[in-house]
């Protein structure tokens, strides 16, 4: 379960992450909502307007400074948003959630232990140096490596060789069978850097004044610490469909969210994504530009840190799901935008068979708010005037909207919920020190997908996974997780899939709160902006361009 982080770095080569709830429109309308409208009357689909013509320069907000450039260690929003236009994967999940080809022109799976990746012929980095197998070994190598650091680490924790088998091919092979592996190669895992670059730039890479040589759309040409990143077009790019028409595209760092939307009303930025909630009606309104929303795979979520204290009794964590007043908290928290949660993962995130992602929500129960049968299960847990300490932070008003309204829940049923409020570096450290969650019982998170398969969600539940920050533990929901990872076929994966989304149910490691579409605002001069999550990966600033 990630959590996006705002100000500083999430995860970088420790990891470190924060609630992307508390600065955005962030969560899920669903892959079943798009294009259509959204349950408050907001329309969601997967792209903007196509533009009419080129641009010599962009200009895009970003809410925070990237704390990296190296694709390994690019866990956030704010440096995956950069990378998506100057790095590229194996494969690639487009606008509209599905997975196609990459770098690879195709993927094999001969056998289950087995991966085989064929290379696309003639693809240069930015130096002009022509992509090979040799390449491709060394950056999933490099991801594999303890030295590195790097929280993809973990998706490899099944593959026991990466060999070269031909010029432009590449196999991986596995201890047990692993699906999620080769839909992760669309992410970052599977992001490809020049081997040649690597080692020549050692310590250097990624990092501010340093460089990177992928084989995007844009090359980085300049990043000046604390005051912009600069990428221009790579003229050399394979993807014709993708040719950028837009020559330089230039990001700013905001963090004040008042400040950020004044850049879009003032035309400082021409666009941004993840709009600041408490600026959402203002630029709605605005004559300056246009919201969308677009798909998500998000839901904002309470994370349950410690099972050995309150929230160890699961009467405990029914009776707090039962008390949360769901409807005032999207009012309140998400400016009215979204819907209850009804589960850890957004519908969006099940957009590897959207046609089945209603028949299995509909099968999942609706929130209740509901505090009479909420204080009785307080009653019989014997938990009343017991302590919980939910941990919030300054590092936005929405955050703190949702710590209230957890608070005052708490109360109402008889718990006594205490509110700790952190600065921001120390809450991103929740998420990658456990001496960090030491005294915290709950935090707020807001877990996303970076594949079109939910699975890869609730990976973040098993038994000892990095992403497992309570050290929640069942070993009914580890086997089925693994028979769901090793089925092949997408409908049977995602049948198995909803089973595991049943057990989270059941037990509450985490309690779902609210989903919400993801937003972009452009300018009047520009257009043909991706409006979802896929922008994370998918080279967005390639198809900008201007709007007349």
């Amino acid at each position: 379960m990630r959590t996006p982080r705002p100000r500083t770095p999430r995860l970088s080569a420790a990891l470190a992450c924060v609630a992307a709830l508390a600065l955005t429109v962030s969560g899920c309308s669903g892959a079943t909502q798009q294009p259509g409208a959204g349950p408050g009357g907001y329309a969601v689909a997967p792209l903007t307007p196509a533009a009419k013509g080129p641009l010599p320069s962009l200009t895009w907000s970003l809410y925070a400074e990237p704390y990296t450039l190296d694709y390994a260690l690019a866990y956030d929003y704010p440096p995956n948003t950069v990378l998506a236009n100057v790095c590229e994967q194996l494969l690639r999940v487009t606008p509209d959630l599905k997975i196609e080809p990459g770098l690879a022109v195709k993927w094999e799976n001969p056998d289950p232990l087995v991966w085989v990746y064929t290379l696309r012929p003639g693809v240069t980095f930015h130096d002009g140096t022509v992509l090979t197998a040799d390449d491709v070994v060394a950056s999933l190598k490099r991801q594999m490596d303890p030295a590195t650091g790097s929280p993809w680490g973990s998706a490899f924790k099944n593959v026991k060789a990466v060999e070269k088998t031909g010029p432009l091919q590449v196999t991986l092979r596995l201890s047990k069978p692993d699906i999620l592996l080769n839909e992760l190669m669309a992410a970052s895992p599977g992001t490809i850097e020049s081997a040649a670059f690597l080692a020549k730039a050692g310590k250097d890479y990624g990092v501010p004044g340093g460089k990177v040589n992928c084989t995007g759309p844009y090359a980085l040409e300049k990043w000046q610490q604390g005051e912009s990143i600069t990428l221009r077009k790579h003229p050399g790019y394979w993807d014709k469909k993708l040719t950028p028409k837009t020559d330089t595209v230039r990001f700013t760092f905001v963090e004040d969210p008042a400040a950020r939307a004044n850049t879009f009303l003032s035309g400082t930025a021409d666009g941004g994504y993840m709009i600041p909630l408490a600026a959402l009606a203002q630029l709605r309104a605005s004559a300056k530009g246009k919201v969308y929303f677009g798909p998500n795979t998000a839901t904002a979520n309470l994370a349950v840190l410690d099972f050995k204290g309150t929230l160890g009794d699961l009467k405990v964590r029914q009776a707090l799901h039962l008390a949360l007043d769901r409807t005032n908290i999207i009012k309140a928290a998400a400016g009215g935008i979204g819907v209850p949660a009804k589960a850890p993962t957004a519908r969006g995130a099940w957009a590897l068979l959207p046609e089945r992602t209603e028949g299995y929500f509909k099968e999942l129960p609706e929130p209740r708010y509901d505090i009479a049968k909420a204080k009785a299960l307080v009653t019989e847990a014997g938990a009343n005037g017991k302590k919980l300490t939910l941990v919030t932070s300054t590092l936005s008003p929405e955050i703190s909207v949702v710590a209230n309204a957890v608070q005052a829940a708490g109360r109402q049923i008889g718990l006594d919920v205490q509110l700790k409020s952190v600065a921001p570096d120390a809450y991103s450290s929740i998420f990658v020190d456990p001496n960090a969650r030491k005294g915290l019982d709950l935090v707020i998170t807001s877990g996303y997908d970076n594949t079109p398969d939910p699975l890869e969600f609730y990976q973040y539940l098993r038994t000892g996974d990095f992403g497992n920050y309570g050290n929640w533990s069942d070993p009914v929901y580890d086997a089925a997780f693994d028979r769901a990872n090793a089925a092949a076929d997408p409908g049977a994966r995602s049948d198995l899939t909803q089973e595991l989304q049943k057990i989270a149910m059941r037990e509450l490691p985490i309690i779902p709160v609210y989903e919400a579409p993801y937003s972009v605002f452009l300018g009047n001069k520009v257009t043909g902006a991706p409006a979802g999550i896929a922008q994370l990966y998918y080279p967005w600033a390639a198809t900008i361009g201007a709007a007349s």
